[in-house]
């Protein structure tokens, strides 16, 4: 990720009133912010990110002014704030007796504010200071602002900030950020209500994860190969590419490569084949002609017009999923083009040239990523989509390598505890004792239907272990001296759910359970002479 600002890249707004706005910063171009103001895409190329702006209303021939916010001016109420001595406080006290002064007396009436609207709109014309000078204002004619508390008048004045000052900070975009974007500013069911938290989980249970260009040991695998079945328009493949490294595009202070030396015109310039990575890869695997991936264009990735230097051009790989189940029944797999031989290849127009070249490359293209596919060996499984969980896991679990974790995201729980069922200990016993069945059956000369097997169990309990299912959301709170609680205007929505589980290799013979035998430790016991006394009370 770049710590500059850059033309063509899409960034994070903060608005003062805590809002978040995504825009793409397109030079010579107007950004508008609704009632805060518009400014100039110009202004903010090349500045660093977190560097907090306010619109001037001073206006020039490209329109508003910005200027940069110091972080001494930015913190100076706060140090203020702490610094106060604590004068006009009740005389009433807590429990450990410091003073504390209460909200009791105050009665919170629209009179408490000298200033009217029109004096208001007025101060908003006059005022240069973009709203500073009228928030001091109106602590200044506010009758009761002596009896609030310190919490109180922190509140109040926050408030007032967020409605009269313009002013913005430039966050880089983040799946964290574009996440939190869709659930509270957009519509959430776009990406099934995915929240930040659900966005860790999944990656630290699909131990998704890129070790960067560094050698490792004989035998140890540095890059993985993941399938993910996404139905959130590309939120959890943006995720998991991020934890790949592969989400954002190089930077350009890299030192350059002999082939980015090469003119791009040039004929001897190799231009990076789509989909032509063998490790650390995804794969996503949907219904359709083509994956709905539309948010990855926030990151630089536009799946309609890629971009040859983006990592995901030759990382990212999509198979639908006839391609998975029948290739034949796909013509892009099934109809090779015919093969020209060079003299009359020669002979042709470059149109026609170029023509046979593309559908050679595609079909090639095609054929090298639906038999690496179908050849499964995924080191995980990702799957977030609206389809039935088992017809999903039921396909695609014969695919993965072994120990190759399963995650499983649904905003309800429901199917996950269906599924959570189907891969139970009891449904295990009954599948093993069921195939036993049939293998003793089909030992003995009988005509065995092993499709009843399946109509019966709809996946296969005994090649994944354990099925958990658990749940983890992140809920705000306000954590003060005596004032803690939760905060009551938070989005509620869909609790979310994940499934998870670890692909097993089962064995083919008889396991006998084998250990070092422990000794019992003998109990010494010791005998005492029997009297004659005992003898006379025993009889």
């Amino acid at each position: 990720m770049h710590s500059y600002i850059r033309p063509g890249q899409y960034v994070a707004i903060r608005l003062q009133s805590d809002q978040l706005r995504l825009i793409q910063i397109v030079p010579d171009t107007i950004v508008n912010l609704g009632r805060f103001g518009s400014f100039t895409a110009n202004q903010i190329i090349g500045r660093p990110f977190y560097f907090t702006f306010e619109i001037l209303d001073a206006c020039d021939e490209a329109g508003h002014q910005l200027r940069v916010v110091s972080a001494t001016e930015l913190h100076a109420e706060t140090l203020l704030a702490g610094e106060g001595d604590g004068e006009g406080d009740d005389v009433e006290t807590g429990e450990n007796g410091v003073p504390m002064r209460t909200n009791r007396e105050i009665v919170d009436e629209n009179s408490s504010q000298k200033l009217t609207l029109q004096e208001i709109e007025e101060l908003k014309r006059e005022a240069g200071g973009a709203g500073k000078d009228i928030v001091a204002k109106l602590l200044e004619s506010h009758s009761a602002i002596d009896q609030k508390t310190a919490f109180s008048l922190a509140k109040y004045t926050l408030r007032k900030r967020k409605k009269y000052l313009k002013r913005f900070t430039v966050l880089p975009l983040d799946v964290g950020l574009l996440a939190n974007y869709l659930i509270e500013e957009r519509d959430a069911q776009r990406s099934m209500e995915l929240r930040d938290e659900h966005i860790g989980l999944i990656g630290c249970w699909g131990n998704v994860h890129h070790s960067g260009n560094i050698e490792v040991g004989e035998g140890m695998k540095p890059h993985g190969r993941y399938a993910i079945v996404d139905e959130t328009g590309g939120l959890v493949v943006a995720a998991m590419a991020e934890r790949m490294g592969i989400l954002y595009p190089h930077d350009a202070d890299e030192e350059p490569t002999e082939e980015q030396d090469v003119p791009a015109h040039d004929p001897r310039r190799i231009r990076p084949q789509p989909m032509s990575a063998t490790t650390n890869t995804i794969t996503v695997i949907h219904p359709y002609s083509q994956p709905n991936l539309s948010l990855l264009k926030f990151f630089g990735y536009d799946t309609n017009n890629p971009d040859e230097s983006h990592p995901l051009h030759t990382h990212l790989k999509s198979i639908s999923w006839m391609q998975l189940a029948d290739p034949n029944s796909d013509p892009l797999y099934a109809n090779e083009p015919p093969i020209i031989p060079a003299e009359e290849l020669a002979e042709l127009k470059q149109s026609k040239r170029s023509a046979y070249y593309h559908k050679r490359n595609r079909w090639a293209r095609v054929k090298a990523v639906v038999d690496e596919g179908r050849a499964g060996n995924f080191d995980a499984l990702i799957v977030s989509t609206l389809l039935e969980p088992a017809s999903v896991l039921r396909t695609m679990v014969p695919l993965l390598a072994g120990s190759a974790p399963v995650v499983v995201y649904s905003p309800t729980v429901e199917s996950l505890v269906e599924l959570a069922d189907m891969y139970s200990t009891a449904r295990r016993t009954a599948f093993i004792n069921k195939k036993r069945e049939l293998e003793l059956q089909s030992s003995e000369g009988e005509a065995v239907d092993l499709s009843s097997l399946h109509e019966e169990f709809v996946v296969d309990p005994t090649i994944l272990l354990p099925p958990t299912l658990q749940t983890s959301r992140v809920r705000p709170w306000q954590v003060l001296p005596g004032r803690t609680h939760p905060l009551m205007t938070g989005r509620g929505g869909a609790e979310g759910y994940l499934f998870h589980g670890i692909r097993v290799l089962p064995t083919t013979q008889n396991i006998q359970a084998a250990g070092n035998v422990r000794k019992r430790r003998k109990v010494e016991t010791t005998s005492t002479p029997i009297s004659d006394r005992d003898v006379e009370m025993t009889s």
